[in-house]
């Protein structure tokens, strides 16, 4: 659940014990219009209302609403790092193996951590990281297009 999606964002950092700056509430918006963005990503939507900001300030900002849980940071295997406010829940990805698209996938089977690794690693599990990898519709769509 993206517990974020309502919320004002100054209320969520003050909240998570942070300050309030233009930067990790702007950060925060462009999140909410676009989940699983890159900090790149984040950095165009940003830049053009804070045009005195940095990608290493973006870098910074996301790393510091990570670490007080108001992030989510995924790293799907080759791809960047993406970002969602979508926390405090067990959910899975899908990603595009063409487009490079993710998407949500609520938790598969059971509760959390959903998975249960088998016995003897000594390992408490608390949470599990699934990526299911695939075609989106638009890139589905293509391939039907493109077929001969």
């Amino acid at each position: 659940m993206d517990l974020h999606a309502t919320t004002d964002p100054a209320e969520t950092l003050r909240a998570a014990g942070l300050r309030v700056t233009a930067q990790r509430i702007a950060v925060i918006e462009a999140l909410r219009q676009r989940s699983h963005a890159t900090a790149d990503e984040v950095f165009a939507r940003v830049s053009p209302s804070l045009p005195d900001t940095s990608l290493q300030a973006m870098y910074v900002v996301l790393s510091a609403l990570t670490g007080a849980g108001i992030l989510r940071r995924i790293e799907p295997a080759r791809s960047a790092a993406r970002y969602e406010l979508r926390i405090g829940d067990n959910h899975h990805h899908v990603v595009c193996t063409l487009c490079g698209a993710v998407d949500d996938v609520d938790c598969v089977v059971g509760e959390a951590p959903c998975l249960v690794p088998s016995p003897g690693s000594g390992f408490l599990v608390q949470s599990a990281e699934v990526t299911f990898w695939g075609l989106c519709p638009d890139c589905r769509a293509a391939e039907v297009d493109a077929a001969p």
